[in-house]
Formats: C-alpha cells, structure tokens, sequence
C-alpha cells in the first residue's frame, strides 16, 4: 500500500512538473535544452543550431518519415511556420492566421483555431505566418489583420487578443513574436503600404503595452503603467535629419520578420525594411532607421545603437534579415547578418561596431563593397534607377539592372550558425532585376511603391545556393546549388549536419563540413519553411511544414515563369530514425 501510494505521488509530482508553464530561463536556455523547441530561431539568439548528434553523417540514411499533418486543403499557399515544441505537443502555424496543436510524437490534433479574417486585408507577399511563441501556459501568434492572439496550450482557448494596428492602413503581421528579459516583442509588416515601422514590447501573460519604440527617425516612442497611461520616451533618433519635408510620417521602415535576442547583451535586435516609398528621389537623406539593424534596450525599450546597412535605400533592400548573435571568444559577443542587398555584416553586438562586411552572393551591383571604417556601401555610380521628373514625359524614370533582385541575395529564410564548426549556413539566391522610378504620393491603405520592376534569372544555371560561410574570413567554404531560388530556413546539429528544404519539395541533409549531400526526402509540395530538431524518450526527431508559396510565386516575374509547375500544398512532416 505504501509503496503504491509513493508511486501515484511520484507520478503527480512529474505531471505537475511536466505541465509547469515555460519560464524566462527556459526561454534563454532553449539553444541547450535538447527535448523542447520554446522559441522561433531555437534559442532566442536565433542560431538555430542543436547539440542533438543521434543522427549523424552515418546514419542520416535511416531517417524515416513518422508521421505528417495536413493543413488542410483550401487554404494552402505558402507555409512558412517554424513549430514550437512543449510538453509533447507541437503548435504550429498555417497560412491564413491559423494555429493547431498536435501530439509531438503522432501528429494527431488536439485542437486548432482559425483566426476570422476581414475581407480587407492587405499582406503584401502571401497570406503565410511564420510561428508562435510560447510563455507560461500560452501559445502566442500574430495574424495578418494586425492583431495578437494568446491562447491556452491545453485547450486552444483564447486568453487574451490585442489589436496591434489599424489593417486598413496598410499594417498587418506575420512574424513569430520574441519573448526576452520576461516581455513578448513584436514588429509590424506594412512598408509597401506607407505604415510606421516599430517595436513593441507586452506583459506576455496579459497583452498590456509597457513599451513602444517607432522605426521611423522622428517618431516619439512610449512606456505604458499598469493602468494603460502612456509617457513620452523620447523620440526616435532626431526630427527632420535624415528625412525630408514630411516623408518620415509616413516612412516604412516595418519590422516585419522579428527579431532576436543575446542574454548576456541584454539588448533585442529587430531589422528594418525599406523606406517609403520605393522611390529614393524624393527622399533624400539616409532616412533612419530604415534598412537597418537596432538594438533595443528591452527594459527602457530604447535604441542603444544601430547600423544601417543600404542608405536612401532605391532598390527595396529591406535589411529585416536576422541578426544572429554568436560568442566570439574573448569576452566579446559578434552578430552576423546576411542582408538582402548581397553584403554578410559581421558586428559587436554589443556597440554595433562594423567587424567585416563582405558578399555572399557572386553578383552585386548596387556597390563595389562596404568601406569598413565608415560602414557605409560604396554605391556604383549610375547604380540607382532614374529620377522619373527627369525623364521626358515625367512618369518614368531611367532603367536600370540591379542584382540581387529587391527579392534579396537572402529573404525571409532564416540562416544557422554552428558553434563546432564556427560558420554560418546561408539559404541564398543568385539573381537580378530591371527597376525603375515613377511618380507617387501617399493615399492610406494603397500601395506605396513608386516603382516598377521585373525580376530576371542571371543564366540558366542554379538560382540557390546553400552556403557555408567564414564569418572571419568571409570565404565560402562549400556551395549545394539548387536550381530553383531558396525561400526556406536551415538547421544545422551537433551531429555534423545541415537540413534545408527546396521549393521542388525535398527536406535534405548535408554533411556541415563538406556540404555533400547525404540525405533527401520528398514531401510532395515546396518547402519554405526553417526545418526543427528535439529528443523525445532518447529519440531524435526532425520536422518540417511544406507549402509552396511566399514572395516568390507573387512577385518573381521571369524567375516565378521558371518555377510555375511547383505545386502547393500544406502539411507537417516529422521524421526520426528507422529501427
């Protein structure tokens, strides 16, 4: 008797620790922790690298599928969720705003909600979302009419939904939000549409703003009490500097990936997008903080400093690309980021001092390279498309090739980084456009371009390239070509592999060394979706959502010709190993 009742009390004690809600030192902890995946970049800092090693370059072979979810068979498109994985269940986002929990080890699911969408929304590269985040109790995630929703990870309950912005302005949202020093940090999309790109920073267990810090040079930020009352927090950078007449009211600059977070800086680095509008003739200046990674205080919610990466950006190089922080030894904290405009930045996280820049696409043509005393590009002369009031009917502006596309040497796909091998694993894409300028003045909720563009292949070779990367050098160590253009993340392990998905539909694997590819799988639609490892009862699993869709069937003119027999669809994969 004694002893069954020792039993059912030990067997209460491991539920009730098994349903303990996850804590801010779990968060911080995710990249170490090997049986759950808490935070979007699997660890806040974003390295999306596990110690994990069951599977290795050897038996990488016997890698199995276990079990696959289907999204459902309307609302497809593109599928570019990282799950989250918690106490034997995976969430994970689909397209058009929904969530489901499913059982970890069988995929059955537990429940799911499906996020009511106004018919006026305005997303303005698919209807896709790319994660949640998990606190306490809570499963959290944005949707595309620009609203928060915090719902019970047992039940699906909603807790708590908070409206973000306003979508018939142009706002929206989709990004995976960040949990860091114990407040959920979002961004907004929108920079197509004239909207003000910030930061903003919650009580996770709540919704309630305690601070917001605007993107936009000019804009005023804030602090919130408990009762909801607002304080001034000083103005972003300084009125009028950088932008001209009133532009900056309605300047882009949206922070529509996310962001990442280092404990030890203590400071959360969020990229910026393009100005608005796209034509960079009427808005002369560097136009901060646009294209531009800031780091923020997350306890005052104040920019300590920044780096701009493309100045009066005229070619839409959003510089939202994540900046992933990564210990340098010696003390010192480096980030690297792998911008849209072509160039890798490796900087100190701590100061924002520039270390190295350098390309990691073969072709640039905007500039000639970054001047490593000043940090800024140096651009190519005639390298900007034309001033459409100089042209001779005054609606459009002089052509020009610019490569990469505004599509980015690397978009939304999230790259990895290996402490063991001390490189940087980048999904990128060789290719260009032809752009040009034309007349445009702001009208709320329409379109803010100012611009044309046709996106072009460069040859008939591979448009993506997975990349290993020498921070320190800037070499590429190795290169798996990929004939169609890279839209997914990368995962990389301690067991001495890359994982990478391709819009013809295969998860594979390739040795983090050598870049020889050991393993594929098809899961019958593309893949643009960051790949996920995590144990479970000594086995190590591997998933991956795929559905073809994103920016590049949308807006990718010559190349989305090329790739128009890829299909959609919309699905779960997990894989383990065979017995």
């Amino acid at each position: 008797m004694q002893k069954k009742l020792l039993s059912l009390l030990v067997c209460a004690g491991l539920a009730s620790m098994a349903h303990a809600g996850v804590t801010d030192k779990m968060i911080d902890n995710d990249a170490a922790s090997t049986g759950d995946v808490l935070s979007w970049g699997m660890g806040p800092q974003g390295q999306r690298y596990s110690p994990l090693k069951k599977i290795t370059t050897a038996n990488v072979s016997k890698l199995v599928p276990v079990w696959s979810f289907s999204f459902g068979g309307e609302k497809q498109r593109g599928q570019e969720s990282q799950p989250v994985v918690y106490n034997g269940k995976m969430f994970v986002t689909g397209s058009y705003s929904r969530l489901f929990a499913l059982d970890a080890k069988t995929g059955k699911k537990l429940w799911k909600y499906e996020h009511r969408l106004p018919d006026g929304i305005m997303p303005c590269c698919d209807v896709i979302n790319r994660g949640a985040a998990l606190y306490d109790n809570l499963v959290i995630f944005m949707t595309l009419d620009a609203q928060i929703v915090a719902l019970n990870q047992d039940t699906g309950e909603v807790v708590w939904k908070e409206k973000i912005d306003d979508y018939h302005a142009g706002y929206s949202a989709s990004a995976a939000p960040l949990i860091a020093g114990g407040l959920l940090l979002t961004g907004v999309s929108g920079g197509e549409f004239g909207i003000v790109g910030r930061v903003e920073a919650r009580n996770p267990k709540t919704g309630a703003l305690v601070w917001v810090r605007p993107t936009v040079e000019g804009h005023m930020g804030y602090t919130y009490d408990k009762d909801g009352n607002k304080t001034e927090n000083g103005v972003s950078g300084e009125q009028g500097k950088t932008w001209p007449g009133d532009l900056w009211k309605t300047g882009g600059a949206s922070t529509w990936l996310g962001g990442t977070f280092d404990p030890k800086t203590g400071l959360a680095y969020f990229g910026t997008g393009n100005p608005a509008p796209w034509n960079s003739h009427l808005r002369k200046g560097d136009n901060l903080f646009s294209c531009s990674t800031v780091a923020i205080d997350v306890k005052t919610g104040k920019i300590v400093w920044h780096y701009q990466s493309t100045p009066n950006d005229g070619w839409d190089f959003d510089g939202v690309n994540e900046f992933v922080t990564y210990d340098a030894g010696g003390g010192k904290i480096l980030g690297g980021k792998a911008d849209r405009n072509g160039f890798f930045y490796v900087i100190d996280a701590k100061n924002g001092k520039l270390e190295n820049a350098f390309p990691f696409v073969n072709k640039i043509t905007w500039a000639t390279g970054i001047d490593l005393k000043t940090g800024r590009p140096n651009f190519t002369p005639d390298g900007r498309p034309g001033d459409p009031t100089e042209g001779a009917d005054g609606k459009k502006g002089k052509s020009v090739f610019t490569a990469p596309s505004f599509l980015g040497g690397k978009n939304q796909m999230p790259m990895a980084y290996s402490p063991e091998t001390k490189l940087f694993y980048v999904p990128a894409n060789e290719w260009g456009m032809e752009i040009w300028n034309e007349p445009i003045t702001y009208k709320k909720g329409a379109a803010y371009l100012g611009a044309g563009f046709t996106i072009k292949t460069l040859d008939d070779g591979p448009i993506g390239h997975l990349r290993a990367v020498d921070p320190k050098t800037g070499k590429v160590v190795w290169d798996a070509p990929n004939n169609a253009p890279l839209w997914g993340g990368v995962l990389t392990t301690a067991g001495n592999l890359v994982f990478w998905g391709t819009p013809e539909g295969y998860l594979q694997a390739a040795d983090a060394k050598t870049g020889k590819i050991v393993w594929k799988f098809q899961t019958g639609s593309g893949v643009v979706a960051p790949p996920i490892t995590w144990e479970d009862g000594g086995e190590q699993y591997i998933g991956v959502a795929s559905g073809w869709g994103g920016a590049v069937p949308l807006w990718g003119g010559d190349v989305a010709k090329k790739v128009n027999y890829l299909e959609q669809g919309g699905s779960m994969w997990v894989f383990k190993l065979a017995k």
